[in-house]
């Protein structure tokens, strides 16, 4: 199994997006408080909220909580602007947790180090001038990236 990791989201829409993307491909959900949303059918409805109810989602108080739980991954993927090794990169392996950052600002300074250099990887993009992905856009090309690399099939 995969685990997809969402830091402190934000935007209910792509929570909803990655939710229904995960209960697809059998991946576990991660959802590190605080969020910047109520999870509710209003608020996930349009994302795909009728696959909420056969999503393996795992809520967590803080990153604490999420590093200490039963639950957790055992190895780490920071997905990330702030590096120049390409996820094609890396060589995921069963177990493996795909982290991202929140829409508006990423992942803090203090995550990027406790995962680490080696552990850290982006998604390239032609257009220097943009910043990034689409949080659902990033987390759904890197799952199947990794899905691909252990010839899971969903």
């Amino acid at each position: 199994m995969l685990h997809v990791v969402l830091f402190q989201p934000e935007i209910a829409p792509n929570t909803g997006n990655v939710g229904r993307m995960c209960a697809l491909t059998r991946c576990r959900l991660h959802l590190i408080h605080p969020l910047g949303f109520v999870i509710n059918d209003r608020n996930l409805r349009r994302a795909g909220m009728d696959y909420w109810k056969s999503l393996d989602v795992h809520e967590h108080a803080d990153w604490a909580a999420f590093r200490a739980s039963a639950s957790a991954p055992r190895r780490l993927w920071l997905f990330t602007t702030k590096t120049e090794r390409s996820y094609w990169d890396a060589r995921f392996a069963e177990g493996d947790g795909l982290v991202f950052g929140n829409e508006s600002s990423g992942a803090p300074a203090w995550l990027h180090e406790e995962i680490g250099t080696a552990q850290r990887v982006t998604i390239p993009h032609a257009n220097p001038a943009l910043r990034s992905l689409n949080l659902s856009t990033a987390a759904g090309i890197a799952t199947y990236e990794a899905l691909r690399q252990l010839r899971l099939t969903p």
